[in-house]
């Protein structure tokens, strides 16, 4: 089994700042690739930005130049760094990874992020 936690949200202006960041435990070695989605309240959760299989990285349309996912100095460990938060941005936000032999998904708890001045 994969435990993620997310930290790092909050509420912020719009144009302000948030680093979320995502801690996996556990049985990491099944992990394949990690990714971040979010829920606004009456829509369905969204990929916003995640890692392929090959290494590279993916965004929403909606984030692009925005947002930047990172991974940690350990395996582990993935950020997603936002900027220019808008409030179309207030979701809650959460940490999905992959299983790579069965493809399993693991989520996080999520995190609220709120963009209102």
């Amino acid at each position: 089994q994969v435990q993620l936690v997310e930290s790092g949200g909050g509420l912020v202006q719009p144009g302000g700042s948030l680093r979320l960041s995502c801690a996996a435990s556990g049985s990491i070695f099944r992990i394949n690739v990690m990714g971040w989605y979010r829920q606004a309240p009456g829509k369905q959760r969204e990929l916003v930005a995640g890692f392929t299989s090959g290494g590279m990285t993916d965004y929403a349309d909606s984030v692009k130049g925005r947002f930047t996912i990172a991974r940690g100095n350990t395996v582990n460990t993935v950020y997603l760094q936002m900027n220019s938060l808008k409030p179309a941005d207030t979701a809650v936000y959460y940490c999905r990874a992959t299983d790579r032999t069965s493809g399993q998904i693991y989520w996080g708890q999520g995190t609220q992020v709120t963009v209102s001045s």
